[in-house]
């Protein structure tokens, strides 16, 4: 699937999650630690926001980091995750009823879906100091989206998972890209998310499995 379809795809599956949400059920755990479902559903409109100002951001190149690279700075347990976390916790605080986030989360995404849409996908972007091509960027974007989907549902037995293909292959082959070569164990796509993600420890089986590599997980987050 081209880039802005899995982008698209990926944010229709999470907005679809935000729809559907009540404030009650907005102040549950997420699958990220110390964050509620509105704490994840507010980093997830910064993201938003940060697709739809690269996309309107040209660069004149050459790219630094595809959509696999992109990632290799972000890190766990590191200074940086830490205030990223906390400023989530500010920022998601501010909004008295969750109805007022999720309107500004589900208008924002749908603009960065349009934006994506009307983007040609090799043209030269900038984020975060880097340059990427717009169809990487919009990788990035969907990565982001589908990873956080798992974290949203986590404590939502009802609500709809990522669906097949689209953002979970997308993240497969970005964390491929960053292992080097195909993961060397039979994992689910979800399962390769949560674990290579830091979200799942993983067992001495895999750890066997994994060889050499199982030292380099978590590869992002």
């Amino acid at each position: 699937m081209e880039s802005v379809g899995v982008l698209t795809a990926a944010y229709g599956a999470f907005a679809g999650v935000v729809t559907s949400l009540s404030d009650e059920e907005s102040w549950l755990p997420s699958g990220c630690t110390g964050w509620a479902v509105r704490d994840l559903v507010f980093h997830c409109l910064a993201d938003a926001q940060r697709g739809l100002v690269a996309l309107h951001t040209p660069a004149a190149g050459p790219a630094d980091r595809d959509a696999a690279t992109y990632w290799a700075s972000w890190r766990p347990g590191t200074v940086g995750a830490a205030n990223g976390r906390r400023y989530t916790r500010v920022g998601a605080s501010m909004f008295l009823e969750f109805e007022q986030l999720r309107g500004l989360y589900l208008e924002t995404a749908a603009a960065t879906v349009t934006a994506a849409e009307r983007s040609d996908p090799q043209q030269f972007v900038s984020t975060q100091g880097h340059v990427l091509i717009a169809g990487d960027l919009m990788a990035t974007l969907a990565v982001e989206a589908t990873v956080h989907h798992l974290d949203l549902v986590a404590h939502l037995p009802a609500a709809v998972r990522p669906p097949e293909g689209a953002g979970l292959a997308c993240v497969r082959a970005t964390l491929d890209g960053l292992l080097g070569h195909p993961v060397p164990v039979d994992w689910s796509d979800e399962h390769y998310a949560r674990a290579a993600t830091g979200r799942l420890p993983l067992t001495a089986a895999e750890r066997h499995g994994l060889g050499t590599d199982a030292d380099r997980f978590p590869l992002f987050g």
